[in-house]
Parts: structure tokens; C-alpha cells; sequence
């Protein structure tokens, strides 16, 4: 069965992502796509490495006819989709991979994006997109909120032995080390090549970055208590990947044996052996997550290093995992191919 979809935002990285992982998928039809801005305009012209590919011209979100789509993916800004989505069709299935819809707490919205949700209704339907944890919710969903890349590295590195109570909940630092396409397609001073190129550096330090509005949610459920991690994010000069360094209270072995348990089984998540530790060139282009511990010259402490790509793995690739269990398809359909190397 062919299931048409339609992507909104689609002149964007995580749109064209989706573009590239759907021209393969062997049940999923790109019916429509849109961008405001480059309305009327082929998506060969905005990304001539789809050219190609057989795609209908962008139009607005206006000119879009539902009828007939069966999954439309949100690839819009944030703050943009509350809107957008709530004139959907109520029977169209949606996975939004903006953040509006990743908070189930509408205060906690409010704390960390400054103002109320539009669409409170909305935000209480919407089913967390961390596919390996939310898998039967998310086959029941209408609605679909990917989760923010750096949560999704950070959540599936501690997820596993925090329910195990093999890590100190008070007792976490998050490092991670993110490319550059993770910012948008939006033109930025601090963005361009010069100013970016042979260096690196923090940003949204102190406990500010909007993403631990997730890593509290997903990690205080899980622990049963509240968690507050320490989390800094990197900006390096790359294009994709996210590398994540987690800093744990617990024995290292017990804290593999964990994430080992877990992810038994998973298709797209790979648990290192002991003692190996992941890279990023080894799962851009994909949507595998890769895992690795080691333990520390101290007794009592270990590091966890997870790596994804945040446009695939860390966005439009789990969103389309995550469609193909709301459409009934396997859930690897179109998602298995090998990342790019070198």
C-alpha cells in the first residue's frame, strides 16, 4: 500500500532530509511539498542534489489539498507549527518535528520558550517521538512531537541504566559536541564559514538551553524522582553529528549492562563492547545512535559517548520511524541504509 505524504517546511535542512531518506522509501509517496518563502519554485532549484528526483513543485501551506494525504510531516520553525497544525484536518496523522509539542507541561512550555502554548489541546494529545521508549503510543498517535536532537542523544545514553539505578540521578554532566546544520538554514553572523571554520565553542551554558526542558521531562519519569543535569552544548565546525559525552555516578560495567539490555534487539541502536567508543563518521547519513562506556581511573564513575546524526537519527529519519509505526508499515522502511563514509 502507498501511503501519501505531504511535508511542510520543506526548503529547510530537516525538510530536505526528509526528501532524500523518503525518495526510497518503498510505501511513502511525497504528495505535496511546501515553503512559503520559495513557493512556485522547484525543490531542484533550492537543492540541486535532489534534482534528480520526481517532486512536486512548493506552493504554500494554502495551496496544499489534504485530501488524501495520509501523514503529513511539520519540518517548520519553531513556534510556527501550533498554529499551522491546529487548522489540519483532525483525521490527518501528523509528526511535528519542530519543538512545539515536545513539553507535555504547559507551565513548563511557558518556562522555557517564554510565552503560553497557542494550542494546549494539542500539546496534552501529543506523543513524545523517542521511538525506542514510546513505541506503542506512537502507533496509536495522531499527533507526533520529535524530540529535539541534542535531547535524543543525551536521553538515550542515560535512559537505560538511570531505570536501572545503575547512575546517581544528582550526579550527571552532559558534553555535547554538535554540527553546525543543527542551527538551521537561517543566515547568521555567527554561522558563516570564517566565523565558524578551526574553531569551537559553547553556547546556551548556565542551564539555559531549552533542551533540558526535555532531559528534565524524559529522565525525572524515568528515575521516578526529579533529575537536573548539567548539560553544555558545543558548536564544532562540522556539518552533521552530534557526540555526546555523559558524565555518570555508578559502576561502568553495570551502566553498559544496562544500555546493553535495553537496546537488545533495536534496529537502529548499536551498543559498542566495553571499553570502545563511538565516532560520528561512523553514523552520518544515518539513523543509527551508536553507544559506548568506559569506567574511570576512579572506582564509582563512568563515561557514556553516544553519536547520531542530528538530521537523521537526531530528526527527519525518526520521524519517519516514527511514521511508519502511526502508518503500519515496518518500522525500518526506508531507514537502513549504511551511513556515509568517509
Amino acid at each position: 500500500m502507498t501511503h501519501n505524504v505531504a511535508i511542510l517546511g520543506a526548503s529547510g535542512y530537516t525538510g530536505a532530509e526528509l526528501v532524500r531518506l523518503l525518495a526510497t522509501h518503498p510505501s511513502m509517496r511525497i504528495a505535496a511539498l511546501s515553503a512559503d518563502r520559495k513557493a512556485g519554485q522547484t525543490m531542484s532549484s533550492v537543492f540541486p542534489h535532489l534534482r534528480h528526483l520526481d517532486l512536486p513543485v512548493l506552493v504554500t501551506i494554502d495551496e496544499i489539498d489534504f485530501t488524501g494525504i495520509d501523514l503529513c510531516f511539520c519540518a517548520l520553525p519553531h513556534a510556527t507549527s501550533q498554529a499551522v497544525i491546529s487548522q489540519l484536518p483532525r483525521d490527518l496523522k501528523i509528526v511535528d518535528l519542530s519543538a512545539d509539542f515536545r513539553l507535555r507541561d504547559p507551565v513548563a512550555y511557558e518556562t522555557w520558550y517564554g510565552k503560553p502554548h497557542a494550542a494546549a489541546e494539542l500539546q496534552a494529545e501529543a506523543v513524545y517521538g523517542l521511538t525506542e521508549f514510546y513505541r506503542e503510543e506512537i502507533r496509536a498517535a495522531r499527533l507526533v512531537a520529535g524530540t529535539g536532537c541534542n535531547s535524543a542523544t543525551g536521553i538515550y545514553a542515560l535512559r537505560p541504566p538511570l531505570a536501572a539505578g545503575a547512575v546517581d540521578p544528582d550526579q550527571i554532566i552532559i558534553d555535547l559536541k554538535t554540527g553546525v546544520s543543527g542551527a538551521g538554514r537561517t543566515l547568521r553572523e555567527n554561522l558563516l564559514h570564517a566565523e565558524l571554520s578551526e574553531g569551537a565553542h559553547a553556547y546556551s551554558a548556565g542551564g539555559v538551553h531549552r533542551h533540558l526542558g526535555e532531559f528534565d521531562q524524559e529522565l525525572s519519569v524515568v528515575a521516578g524522582r526529579e533529575v537536573r543535569v548539567m548539560f553544555t552544548p558545543h558548536l564544532i565546525p562540522a556539518n552533521r553529528g552530534i557526540l555526546g559525552t555523559v558524565y555518570v555516578q555508578g559502576d561502568a560495567q553495570a551502566v553498559h549492562g544496562a544500555l546493553a539490555e535495553t537496546y537488545a534487539g533495536e534496529p537502529f541502536m548499536h551498543v559498542l563492547p566495553f571499553g570502545e567508543l563511538p565516532s560520528t563518521r561512523h553514523v552520518r547519513g544515518s539513523n543509527f545512535c551508536h553507544i559506548g562506556v568506559v569506567g574511570d581511573r576512579i572506582d564509582g564513575r563512568a563515561t557514556i559517548v553516544a553519536a547520531l546524526d542530528n538530521l537523521a537519527k537526531g530528526s527527519s529519519g525518526q520521524a519517519i520511524q516514527n511514521a511508519n509505526l502511526m502508518l503500519g508499515e515496518e518500522e525500518t522502511a526506508g531507514l537502513t541504509g549504511p551511513a556515509v563514509f568517509p
